[in-house]
């Protein structure tokens, strides 16, 4: 069953009429096929039609739903011969950031990601995506592990954001973060990001300093929530709608700026309707833009990456 979000209500009814009309069918001798025929069209076109039109607040809504793929998700779907890494090396095994060794198509990759968790008992062992400073060092680790046997890099982004507790700040949180930013710049392989739902600020930054940033049509990118952004400027997260519409947090403002490279679409109703459409598309995406890397050396990817974020508000 799909979880329909607060817009979707009229999509919604149209598909539970389906529903109660096949029911009808299957257990009667009237024909009402074209009846139903009729209202799947219907409901079809609606979803295409609402998703066409989405308003950024919206738009960050659908990044969120959760039944969209996560990242265990993506690595079952996407990649082959994965084989995972865990730790730090220096204080633990932060369960928020997954990744190790896999298969992509016919090239060994790195693939690095946020695992927000699919159930109420794995949400809360992934922390909900919000990585702690282990977790990014964890990250560091397996970055540099894969410059060292010359594996290029894939990481999946989706978080609200770094983990904000006591303990995490006391760890050296804001340090973790820039130097996992700072050992993506300067990585001597490829690298390729991609925003798969939420890009929440420093945290989503630390794993997409990239040559290629990748964000699939219905995720978002930015540097607050728009809660977070509308409690400081109004004083109230009933605004977050606005706040999202003024940042411009949605994909395609992000081309325009320069922030991303490339937009994946996603199927008809979001990545959560048709999951290993989603994937798919996203598995080829990435390996197009490996593709195009896999000539340059180690001082021009890291020359392209500096051009490319300095570039960014010039």
């Amino acid at each position: 069953m799909v979880s329909f979000l607060e817009f979707e209500k009229p999509i919604a009814e149209l598909e539970a009429r389906v529903i109660e009309l096949r029911a009808t069918a299957s257990a009667g001798d009237i024909d009402i096929g074209g009846e139903i025929e009729k209202l799947e069209h219907r409901a079809a076109r609606l979803l295409v039609d609402t998703y066409a039109k989405l308003t950024p607040w919206q738009k960050t809504q659908v990044a969120r739903h959760p039944d969209r793929p996560h990242f265990k998700d993506y690595v079952a779907g996407m990649f082959d011969n994965y084989m995972p890494l865990a730790g730090d090396r220096a204080f633990s095994d932060d369960q928020a950031i997954l990744g190790g060794f896999a298969t992509l198509g016919d090239r060994r990759v790195m693939v690095i990601g946020h695992e927000k968790g699919d159930d109420t008992a794995s949400r809360v062992r992934h922390n909900f995506g919000m990585a702690k400073p282990e977790g990014y060092r964890k990250a560091i680790r397996l970055m540099q592990l894969a410059d060292r046997f010359g594996l290029p890099v894939v990481t999946l982004v989706d978080t609200s954001g770094a983990f904000p507790g006591v303990q995490a700040e006391e760890r050296g949180q804001a340090e973790a973060i820039a130097r996992s930013t700072e050992q993506c710049l300067a990585l001597g392989v490829p690298m390729v990001a991609a925003v798969v739902g939420e890009g929440g600020s420093g945290g989503a930054v630390a794993l997409a300093a990239a040559n290629r940033v990748l964000m699939f049509e219905h995720a978002v990118y930015s540097v607050i929530s728009p809660e977070g952004c509308a409690s400081i400027l109004w004083r109230t997260a009933n605004r977050a709608s606005d706040a999202a519409t003024a940042m411009q947090v949605t994909a395609q403002h992000l081309k325009a700026l320069g922030v991303i490279d490339r937009i994946v679409p996603e199927p008809a109703g979001g990545a959560h309707r048709e999951p290993m459409q989603a994937i798919a598309r996203l598995g080829a995406a990435i390996g197009e833009e490996l593709d195009s890397l896999a000539s340059m050396s180690g001082p021009d990817l890291r020359t392209d990456r500096a051009d490319k974020f300095l570039a960014i508000g010039a």
